[in-house]
């Protein structure tokens, strides 16, 4: 069952949901509804991905370092874009 509840907004995003909310022959409180869940859905996948993520590194024996993954993302856009890199540190 709804519940009410109250948010601020400017001028100008208020007059954009307003103006959506037309386009999509809905409410604004809908749409602002429908936009709440979406925000809350995609925090929520990417807190268990990141979990997830946490949870394999803890049982995975070969990682890729800081220093070649910021090399491989610097390059990339650019004439040299490196390829991934592989890992280059193990334990045991």
């Amino acid at each position: 069952m709804p519940v009410p509840f109250s948010i601020r907004l400017d001028e100008a995003t208020k007059a954009k949901l307003d103006r959506e909310a037309k386009l999509e022959d809905r409410s604004a409180s809908y749409l602002a509804q429908k936009a709440i869940e979406t925000y809350l859905d995609a925090r929520e996948y990417k807190r268990e991905i990141i979990r997830a993520s946490y949870e394999a590194a803890l049982t995975e024996k070969a990682f890729i370092s800081d220093a070649a993954m910021t090399a491989w993302v610097e390059s990339w856009d650019t004439d040299n874009e490196l390829p991934p890199p592989e890992p280059d540190i193990f334990r045991e």
